[in-house]
């Protein structure tokens, strides 16, 4: 019988569990995949930790490719055999085999590897929306991105780059900036040592930046608030350190009419045009050379809660593939 990773209660990485688990048969609009990588994201921390409240016992995991083992009644557009991929709005990636709505499937093109569309699902399509939606970053622009050298930020740095962004990143070590200069970055800060408002105003020359894409949150918000130029975009897209504290709409008035927006992915593509419109820019632009896909480490499947620990740990660097 398959197996998949389940969580019975929420807690640490110790109580990821390596069970078996049949997926049964495809329903109507439903396929049953074989998994073959899968991805790792911090969201995965947040289903196991309870921050994002789900039922128990539960799956984890938002994205993985795979290949098409039987479809159910009414699906036309996949068959048996096919190279897919997805990010789903339902926990559940981590296991050997999984039945998902085909709404949320897209064909992999011959040129995308398994591991690298695990690898960039959530993260490549969390890029492009940030990027070419919610603030439509332009030739010339000031940007400020926190976590440069993880799995969204080496995406989302030389994404912009390429779009000519001038990119200041913010990292935890060293090691983490040499990484992050080579994906993108004009500039790299180390978040603890560096001041990181008062460099961002010297580089940018006193102007701010025009929009600060944040993944850290409780840590790094109010920071990332007085980094912005004047009618600048606050992008809070994680809560890496914890959601970010309460505070009045008066700050964004008294520093500039800022924009603050708290956006998902989901809500970007909950329409199938909208979904195979990221994914086809997305693949393009890997197809491309522009953005070169760092998968930093691999684990087994069955070492999922490893994996958790050295995320956490901020241990790793790119993006994690677990491979059942």
């Amino acid at each position: 019988m398959p197996k998949a990773i389940r969580l019975h209660r929420v807690g640490g990485p110790e109580e990821l569990r390596w069970e078996e688990s049949d997926p049964g048969r495809p329903g109507p609009g439903e396929v049953l995949l074989r998994h073959t990588a899968i991805g790792l994201n911090y969201i995965d921390v947040y289903d196991r930790t309870g921050l994002y409240p789900m039922p128990l016992p539960a799956g984890l995991g938002r994205e993985a490719a795979g290949v098409v083992l039987a479809c159910g009644r009414g699906i036309k557009e996949f068959k048996p055999g096919d190279r897919v991929a997805y990010v789903h709005t339902q926990p559940g990636s981590y296991c050997e085999e999984r039945l998902v709505p085909a709404s949320v499937l897209v064909k992999l093109p011959r040129a995308i590897s398994d591991e690298q569309a695990a690898s960039m699902m959530l993260k490549g399509l969390t890029a492009q929306y940030l990027l070419r939606r919610t603030c439509k970053v332009a030739k010339g622009d000031w940007i400020l991105v926190h976590a440069a050298a993880g799995g969204v930020g080496l995406i989302l740095c030389q994404w912009a780059k390429s779009l000519g962004a001038k990119v200041i990143g913010i990292v935890g070590s060293d090691a983490k900036a040499a990484l992050a200069k080579r994906n993108g970055c004009k500039h790299v800060l180390i978040e603890g040592r560096d001041d990181i408002v008062a460099r961002t105003r010297a580089l940018t020359k006193g102007a701010g930046v025009r929009v600060v894409y944040d993944s850290v949150g409780a840590k790094t918000f109010m920071a990332s608030l007085d980094c912005l130029a004047p009618l600048g975009m606050m992008v809070s897209y994680g809560n890496a350190s914890g959601p970010p504290p309460v505070m009045s709409p008066m700050e964004l008035a008294k520093r500039g009419s800022l924009f603050l927006t708290r956006p998902s992915l989901f809500a970007y593509i909950a329409k199938r045009e909208d979904l195979d419109a990221a994914a086809r820019e997305l693949f393009s632009v890997v197809k491309s050379g522009k953005v070169k896909l760092r998968i930093g480490q691999t684990y087994p499947l069955s070492e999922a809660a490893q994996a958790h620990r050295d995320l956490e740990a901020r241990k790793t660097t790119g993006s994690t593939v677990l491979l059942p």
